[in-house]
């Protein structure tokens, strides 16, 4: 249960940014800015807690591996959930109505569903949650929920419908969470290390897909500031850990 638990609790933040969002429209460029912060904190964990314990576990081949089959699989369905009408379902500025919603709700929860896999990955050893990787999730789903629900708002869709949005991919992110645990508790060393390498790739792909473009486009040149601040976190909480 304590996987679970965590997994809703990293994902939590998904609705705490849509709240804020809904509660007091914030400027465009400020919600840039936190994206490309939050996706600065996902590249170090993906660098420091994924690609680095992968290689350690195994070797640099299923680490490849991973990280090829991690980029494709999301590549793949990105692709599919695009021309379902989900394309723009993080776009701040209200291009989701043209999208369908089902789409919308299923790209969502294909964004969160890696990085919650890996979560629960950090229990199996039996030791506690990876504080870095934690703080990673939640830090990087706040400015994701805010970009979405800005977008979401400004295309008419009802507080209700954006909160009931959140709040399944929360739940999903937490099954997410247990499912990477309890599937993986009597794995080897080198199936979690592929786990983890393909969770890697997943995650790359999703960043220069939606969050780093999304972020440039209405940050400008303080993305990149944005980006290795939050990338300076994450290191630093990593190091703590």
């Amino acid at each position: 249960m304590s996987a679970l638990l965590w997994g809703l609790l990293a994902s939590s933040s998904l609705i705490i940014g849509a709240l804020i969002v809904l509660a007091r429209p914030l400027p465009q460029r400020l919600v840039a800015l936190v994206m490309a912060f939050g996706a600065g904190v996902l590249i170090s964990a993906v660098a420091y807690d994924l690609v680095e314990d992968a290689f350690e576990e195994s070797n640099g081949w299923v680490l490849l591996t991973g990280l090829i089959a991690g980029a494709v699989t999301f590549y793949v369905g990105d692709l599919m959930i695009d021309r379902m009408g989900g394309a723009n379902r993080k776009r701040s500025t209200g291009a989701q109505a043209a999208g369908g919603g089902a789409a919308i709700a299923f790209g969502t929860v294909l964004d969160g569903i890696p990085e919650s896999v890996v979560l629960g990955t950090t229990l199996v050893a039996g030791g506690g949650v990876s504080v870095a990787m934690l703080a990673a999730v939640f830090l990087s789903n706040l400015p994701e929920a805010m970009s979405a629900t800005a977008g979401l708002k400004a295309s008419g869709t009802s507080s209700r419908s954006i909160l009931l949005l959140w709040a399944g991919t929360t739940v999903v992110s937490g099954v997410a969470a247990w499912a990477g645990w309890y599937f993986l508790g009597s794995a080897g060393g080198g199936t979690v290390a592929l786990v983890q390498a393909f969770a890697a790739g997943a995650l790359l792909t999703m960043l220069t897909d939606t969050m780093v473009p999304e972020a440039y486009e209405f940050g400008g040149p303080s993305t990149g500031l944005a980006t290795v601040l939050g990338f300076s976190v994450a290191f630093g909480l990593s190091t703590l850990a």
